[in-house]
């Protein structure tokens, strides 16, 4: 027998543009899993391709996210969310992320959507990881919680790639999550924009069998993930673009950016 599961499998494709100082364009065929954290543990004790805190094919740790100590990822989320004057009462948070493949992950960036018992979404947090083993994240109220599509931005503050400066803004725009997922991230400085990043893609069930299937058509995902990160750093690198300064990684892992802005000005974190 089935079970219903709010959970499921977005398979689709990668899209990166550089606009400054060279055109440079890639584009890859990738899965991402929406993940109901209220379900982990029931996902975890049902499926046999995957695992909530334990090794199997597929999995996820709630060390790989949020302050990285391990507990329960929702309390951390619900602290964050505290600390914005928002609480949920106990409604849905949903997170959007790169799976853990044969024990590896790296998620450059997982989303978590944030709703009240109504159903209504009120806050996405954007959690930054780049190769240097740092991390960052962005909270951000929603304005209009039944809206189909959100559209966020904040100024940057975490060093991501070695051939951009921490400076600049983004520019969020999320197709909510149903039989299809599509994500837009723009970045843009006082010359206008620089890089555009994109996902869109299809739900699946989340079974044993879909993520079988998933296996066979994206094996070992992540790896390709890390490599192909590294081969486009090169490809940069040849083309002559320039190294960014690194700075140190903010004081506050969240940056909390304020409802009446969503915008050009953001609180520090605590």
């Amino acid at each position: 027998m089935t079970t219903s599961t709010m959970s499921r499998l977005y398979s689709g494709t990668v899209f990166h543009r550089r606009l400054r100082p060279r055109v440079h364009k890639l584009s890859y065929r990738v899965f991402y899993m929406l993940l109901d954290l209220d379900e982990l543990p029931s996902l975890g004790r049902r499926l046999r391709l995957f695992a909530h805190n334990r090794f199997s094919l597929f999995g996820f740790h709630d060390k790989d996210h949020g302050d990285g100590s391990g507990r329960p990822l929702r309390g951390w989320i619900e602290a964050q969310l505290a600390r914005a004057g928002i609480d949920l009462g106990g409604g849905r948070i949903a997170v959007l992320c790169l799976p853990r493949v044969l024990g590896h992950v790296f998620n450059p960036l997982t989303v978590y959507f944030c709703h009240r018992t109504d159903g209504g979404l009120v806050a996405m947090l954007y959690e930054v990881n780049n190769t240097f083993g740092e991390r960052h994240s962005y909270l951000i109220p929603v304005e209009t919680p039944g809206a189909g599509v959100v559209s966020q931005g904040c100024d940057k503050a975490f060093y991501v790639s070695p051939f951009l400066p921490v400076a600049g803004r983004y520019h969020f725009k999320v197709l909510r999550p149903g039989a299809r997922l599509a994500l837009t991230i723009r970045e843009s400085d006082e010359g206008g924009a620089m890089l555009t990043a994109s996902f869109a893609g299809t739900a699946r069930p989340f079974t044993d069998r879909q993520l079988a299937i998933t296996f066979l058509q994206h094996p070992l995902l992540t790896l390709k993930v890390v490599g192909g990160i590294h081969w486009e750093a090169l490809r940069l690198w040849l083309k002559g673009i320039k190294l960014a300064d690194r700075p140190a990684a903010p004081s506050s892992p969240v940056t909390i950016v304020p409802f009446r802005d969503n915008g050009p000005a953001a609180m520090p974190g605590a």
